[in-house]
């Protein structure tokens, strides 16, 4: 069986008389046309390369989305200890928020689960950065590794009572 064409080399492929978008030339295009040959059934017409580079990418970007979320939790969970007496509202409903997005994200990729400490150790270094940047304290102040277990990073709570108003 013949290696499929790859895209990213710039050369149209000709499938049902015609030449097909580079991958590398209209994204959008090339994608449309990729989901027309799979419902199609014309699996043999296939950019198959490139087609298991995007669905790489997908699966890191949700990845990412994941890190993310630690990240603004973290960096908020890093100020709100370190500096009470600046404690805001906003800082509260950050952390609801990216608690969400962490729970979406796991709802809709649940096979996430087994990278979840590489992930939030993967997002403390540049929450502790961030935290340090927003509270004009040196990265020293705060912890070289990452203080909180899951059940802190996901239930402890943070009440508005506590808030300087």
């Amino acid at each position: 069986m013949a290696e499929p064409a790859r895209r990213d080399e710039g050369q149209g492929v000709a499938a049902t008389g015609h030449n097909r978008t580079a991958y590398d030339a209209d994204l959008y295009t090339w994608v449309q046309e990729q989901v027309a040959l799979l419902q199609a059934g014309n699996v043999g017409a296939l950019d198959l390369h490139n087609i298991a580079e995007e669905l790489s990418d997908v699966g890191r970007a949700q990845y990412n989305q994941l890190e993310s979320a630690l990240r603004v939790l973290l960096m908020h969970m890093l100020k709100w200890d370190r500096q009470p007496e600046h404690r805001t509202p906003s800082w509260i409903y950050a952390i609801r928020e990216q608690r969400r997005r962490y729970e979406r994200i796991l709802a809709l990729n649940p096979g996430l689960k087994s990278r979840l400490s590489e992930a939030r150790d993967a997002a403390y270094p540049n929450a502790r950065d961030w935290a340090s940047d927003e509270t004009h304290l040196t990265p020293d102040e705060f912890p070289p590794t990452c203080p909180y277990d899951w059940d802190d990073i996901l239930g402890r709570p943070f009440d508005l009572d506590s808030v300087k108003r």
